[in-house]
């Protein structure tokens, strides 16, 4: 009797071909693993971009100075919103904000100058930000409460933004 003491070319041949399938299985996976991480990291930064916005609206409103908030009705779907807080986005100690929809667009400009009027003068001087496209801005004020704000925003490709925001600064 003849003892075998290794494999045979086929069972050798065999083995590779097993393993090479398992390899572009493997491979596969990780590839397609790959297309979704990058599909998830567009989402999430969109979302975080999103929730930024939002949190400087809210923050904003929340750290507003007393007595200084001037809501510009200018039609059913916008305002113009000036007012000082002590939330600054550009390093600035309590500037002056100004929330304004030009063009379906919102910007919010920051300035050390108090905003008087809209159309805005050609003495103001601002740092500009965009907010995102928008149907609808609107700001109203509790008539009871002079301190509590409602925020509506309808976002073209966000989804819109409904808070009340009581303003810590009155209290």
């Amino acid at each position: 009797m003849i003892k075998r003491k290794a494999f045979t070319l086929i069972e050798l041949m065999i083995s590779i071909m097993i393993l090479s399938i398992m390899m572009i299985f493997l491979y596969q996976s990780y590839a397609s693993l790959n297309r979704s991480n990058k599909i998830y990291e567009k989402e999430l930064a969109l979302i975080k971009d999103e929730q930024i916005r939002k949190k400087i609206l809210y923050v904003d409103l929340l750290l507003k100075l007393p007595n200084s908030m001037n809501v510009i009705n200018q039609n059913k779907e916008e305002d113009v919103v000036f007012f000082q807080t002590s939330n600054s986005i550009h390093k600035m100690y309590n500037p002056y904000v100004a929330y304004i929809v030009k063009n379906s667009k919102l910007y919010r400009l920051e300035s050390l100058k108090k905003f008087i009027t809209y159309p805005l003068s050609v003495d103001n001087e601002f740092i500009a930000d965009y907010i995102g496209e928008v149907d609808s801005f609107r700001l109203y004020k509790n008539k009871k409460n002079s301190f509590s704000y409602l925020l509506n925003i309808e976002f073209k490709k966000m989804d819109g933004v409904l808070i009340r925001i009581n303003s810590l600064n009155e209290y």
